[in-house]
């Protein structure tokens, strides 16, 4: 449940209260020590940085969701108003929003949410890069949690502060510590929208590549294909983003460079065993029996799931001779 909190008071809360939960809370945050940052992470960034073009859009009440998506989804190019996003990710019911709805909206208008990793480093890092980022915090205690989302812009190393645009306050400045406190929390989730083709500065391929399929679910294959091109550009010796983006291009129409990808796949891991049964069938489609059968015997050598598939498919080659 996401409770972004509004500044309106509860009509019945004891000043006395509230006042020891401030003090309270203070003395949490006073507890945390500064994140530190690792030296490769101090030496690559700026002393200063802010994303200053990011839109600011304040929020209302349980609307830090809607406002903050508006933020980054703007920033992206995608021209889209808070209102028109309320009720894709608002929940009444719950007076809030919750992580799939978030990503699930960004998928919806053209961009791919990627989760970053839970640290200030890969955080800090994708700022430098120009992506603003959506953060997640518990501004109240563990067992009274008050959800709400911020999108971070920018940070200050000098001053261990980062610059947020949260609540009704733009450009926040915030000290590491008390937004660590409070985005720890959260299990410190974040992440960046962005188009088909960008990634993360500290992307990884499994967390990219389950990012990316997601995407392609909901946009369909021929938008996905320049996420796909640009990781397997990343990463090229990894077998299975290649195979993703044979896969890929084989559903957007794309003969020739699916076999081209499949066969990078098994080059770069040769027991990755669907790849052979996918560059097997490729060829078979294309009219190469000789080169189908080659990849499909390699297929049917490998134990495993798609062993018999690979049994399937040589027989039904061998029958059509």
């Amino acid at each position: 449940m996401i409770d972004c909190p509004s500044r309106q008071p509860a009509r019945n809360a004891r000043p006395a209260g509230v006042l020891a939960l401030v003090l309270l809370l203070a003395l949490l945050a006073g507890c945390a020590g500064t994140p530190q940052l690792a030296d490769s992470t101090e030496q690559t960034l700026p002393r200063q940085l802010l994303l200053d073009e990011v839109p600011f859009h304040a929020q209302r009440d349980y609307q830090c969701g809607p406002a903050s998506l508006a933020m980054v989804l703007n920033d992206a190019g995608v021209d889209v108003e808070v209102k028109t996003l309320i009720p894709q990710v608002f929940l009444p019911g719950r007076d809030g929003s919750v992580q799939p709805e978030m990503l699930a909206t960004v998928r919806r208008h053209g961009r791919i949410p990627f989760v970053i990793e839970d640290h200030l480093d890969a955080l800090l890092l994708e700022l430098e890069v120009g992506h603003p980022v959506v953060v997640m915090q518990n501004l109240s205690l563990p067992a009274w949690p008050m959800w709400h989302y911020a999108v971070a812009i920018g940070f200050d190393l000098d001053r261990n502060a980062l610059i947020l645009h949260s609540g009704e306050e733009p450009q926040r400045v915030e000290s590491f510590r008390r937004f660590d406190a409070t985005w720890a929390r959260s299990d410190r989730w974040a992440f960046v929208a962005l188009p088909p083709g960008e990634l993360p500065a500290g992307v990884r391929p499994h967390r990219a590549m389950e990012a990316i399929s997601a995407f392609e679910d909901v946009q369909g294959a021929e938008i996905a294909l320049p996420a796909w091109e640009a990781l397997a550009e990343r990463f090229t010796d990894a077998g299975l983003v290649h195979f993703g983006l044979g896969n890929a291009r084989h559903t957007a129409g794309d003969a020739a460079g699916a076999i081209t990808a499949f066969q990078r796949a098994v080059d770069a891991e040769p027991e990755l065993a669907v790849a052979w049964l996918n560059l097997g069938l490729a060829r078979r489609d294309q009219g190469d029996t000789t080169g189908a059968r080659d990849a499909l015997e390699e297929a049917a050598a490998l134990p495993g799931h798609w062993q018999p598939h690979a049994h399937r498919a040589l027989e039904t080659l061998e029958s059509t001779r």
